[in-house]
């Protein structure tokens, strides 16, 4: 028995030995891993300068002088820095109202988005439901096929939606895609909350409201900043059915911008637009109308990878 006692001591002192040495061993990555990192840096980078580059020279534009941009010597830094196009764009009635259609298209849109998404995943993720995978069919199928153009805009004449606001909300009422991705997520919660909320009498639309929802909030604020930038940055669907110019979102009047500046130039009338060009108010208001989606966005950051990969994790 002492034998065996000093064995296993000095088993469990070479074994310790053993394992600290593991701890203590240095990794070393091979001149391939090297390689493979630095060129995965160099190759990012570049693709994000290739993408921020451009923006930066807009915002050069809209902060530069006239003579500057007319000659072309403003790169990725204002050249004699000054505030005329903005002030220019800033203090247009045009302007903002378009920008504030836009902020209420974005903003119902979103919430209408949604209430709409959630409602029709929380129901599709229950796979108990006799009907369910038909449903699901049906709704990859929308993805797959659709009307077109023409048949859709014969569509929204014949229900009188020309003109109206609505048009930019209701044909745009769900994505399947952003639907899918909801429930996912849904289908990765434990049955275990929702079985214990019935015991206490909770019905469907309490266990929605209030369970499921405040456990999904990565994934709500994902798919919500998808359905703000694509009401944000819509310029087909106002294009199409929207002819008053009282109800053109902003798109739509970056548009005008851009044909009126070609056209016939800005009408300097006055001294306070002598000293600003068509190419200045143009990358003032793109500049204008980019800050609200740059400023919403870094509030979702933090849940934006999150709700994506806990999305998708079920197929």
């Amino acid at each position: 028995l002492p034998e065996q006692k000093m064995d296993a001591e000095q088993y469990m002192v070479i074994g310790g030995g053993e394992t600290m040495k593991k701890k203590n061993r240095i990794i070393t990555t091979s001149p391939g891993d090297i390689c493979l990192d630095i060129f995965v840096h160099v190759f990012l980078i570049l693709v994000a300068l290739s993408m921020l580059i451009p923006f930066m020279h807009v915002i050069s534009k809209a902060f530069s002088a006239d003579w500057a941009i007319i000659s072309g010597k403003v790169g990725i830094f204002p050249v004699e820095f000054n505030c005329d196009s903005v002030k220019h764009v800033i203090t247009s009635g045009t302007f903002w109202n378009s920008f504030g259609i836009s902020v209420f298209v974005t903003v119902v849109g979103t919430l209408c988005n949604l209430l709409m998404s959630v409602t029709t995943a929380y129901v599709l993720s229950k796979r108990h439901l006799p009907g369910v995978k038909t449903m699901m069919v049906l709704f990859v199928f929308t993805m797959l096929f659709g009307g077109g153009m023409v048949p859709n805009y014969i569509l929204m004449k014949k229900l009188n939606l020309l003109n109206n606001l609505a048009v930019l909300i209701l044909p745009s009422l769900i994505s399947v895609y952003n639907m899918i991705i909801i429930k996912s997520y849904f289908e990765g919660l434990p049955d275990s909350v929702e079985e214990s909320a019935r015991i206490d009498g909770a019905g469907n639309i309490k266990i929605l409201f209030e369970i499921v929802l405040p456990m999904s909030t990565p994934v709500l604020a994902t798919i919500a900043l998808f359905y703000a930038v694509y009401h944000w940055n819509n310029y087909m669907g106002p294009l199409l059915y929207i002819n008053k110019s009282t109800l053109k979102p902003l798109q739509l009047y970056l548009n005008d911008i851009l044909l009126e500046a070609q056209d016939t130039g800005l009408d300097k009338t006055n001294d306070d637009l002598m000293n600003i060009t068509g190419e200045g108010v143009r990358s003032a208001t793109i500049v204008v109308s980019t800050l609200p989606i740059l400023l919403v966005y870094p509030w979702l950051q933090k849940y934006f990878v999150k709700g994506i990969t806990i999305g998708s994790v079920k197929g």
